[in-house]
């Protein structure tokens, strides 16, 4: 069992956490308290850039759906005339410095979330630690709006909205914060987003607004074929996940009819031949975030599934105007 496996199974189970763990998170709690505390009362300063930011976040670690809600919103505000970039960490990456990514860059070196992000969105992607000097790539490269990819609890970085995403199906775990539990500040912090999102589940909560995921079809790594996700129905296939809730794609695919042999990974996983060849003939269908990782040892009957954001009704529209209108706001005052 991997250690996020293990602690999968204290954040999202029945039983109590370890008495061990308690402390740590008590400890933890009272520093991420400190630090949100200094920056509010500007004990420490935020760095403001010159363009209106957006940040996309979530209170608990793993995956809650918040890469594709940013790739959702880049989309909006470029139909809407606006020319967004995205700023994100490159989690998972070797690169130590702030820099624009290219969508042929090696996800080893700057993540395989920020690939993924240049090549759906195709707006300019900048990646680093100093979120401030990353996003200052794009005000260079002439974006108008930064989105942030995560970075709720990234202070530093002024923002003007913030949108936190839930996952309607795990929710806020065990409610401890970490490590005993999978949360990085309480559900009291909601209260000063400006909006919420519960990405699937029954879960909604009061104001929030419901987003699902939508998949239709199945990219090959080779070639790039597409094929309808249903041709894949009443058979059994590999699944790979190395994201943070490796079950919800593994489910998204049964609810298709797909007969599913799933191989969950750690989120942001490097991947090897060994991770995603078996000795049967079985289709292989992976998330796009790992796809970006296996292009050069993927074969013949290797697949990718996209995956896209959902409102249902006026939803959408009643959140890009959340969005829209804080810019606006940012930019009346510059």
């Amino acid at each position: 069992m991997s250690v996020q496996s293990w602690f999968n199974r204290i954040w999202y189970g029945r039983g109590a956490p370890p008495w061990w763990l308690l402390p740590l998170s008590l400890a933890y709690g009272a520093v991420a308290g400190s630090r949100r505390f200094l920056y509010a009362s500007g004990l420490r300063k935020s760095t403001q850039v010159s363009l209106p930011v957006v940040v996309v976040g979530n209170l608990s670690v793993g995956g809650t759906g918040k890469t594709p809600l940013v790739c959702w919103l880049v989309a909006r505000l470029a139909d809407l005339g606006f020319k967004p970039g995205v700023v994100t960490r490159g989690y998972g990456g070797s690169s130590a410095t702030v820099r624009l990514i290219d969508a042929s860059d090696d996800p080893n070196v700057v993540g395989d979330e920020s690939i993924l992000l240049a090549r759906r969105t195709r707006v300019p992607v900048a990646i680093g630690r100093d979120r401030p000097a990353a996003s200052q790539l794009l005000v260079n490269a002439g974006c108008d709006v930064v989105v942030s990819d995560d970075g709720l609890q990234h202070y530093a970085l002024a923002r003007d909205c913030e949108i936190v995403v839930i996952d309607g199906d795990r929710r806020f775990g065990n409610g401890w914060l970490l490590p005993a539990g999978p949360l990085r500040e309480t559900p009291a912090r909601l209260a000063a987003a400006d909006a919420i999102v519960v990405n699937g589940g029954r879960a909604l909560l009061d104001g929030a607004f419901s987003m699902r995921f939508e998949a239709k079809s199945a990219l090959n790594l080779i070639g790039g074929a597409v094929k309808a996700l249903d041709e894949f129905a009443g058979g059994s296939v590999h699944a790979i996940a190395g994201i943070g809730n490796p079950e919800r794609f593994f489910n998204m695919l049964r609810a298709r009819g797909i007969e599913v042999v799933g191989h969950p990974l750690p989120d942001h996983a490097p991947l090897q031949a060994a991770d995603i060849c078996f000795a049967d003939a079985r289709p292989v269908l992976m998330t796009e975030k790992d796809a970006v990782k296996c292009r050069r040892i993927a074969g013949p009957n290797h697949w990718y599934v996209p995956v896209s954001a959902s409102f249902d009704g006026s939803e959408s529209n009643a959140l890009l105007a959340i969005v829209t209108e804080a810019i606006h706001k940012r930019t009346a005052r510059t």
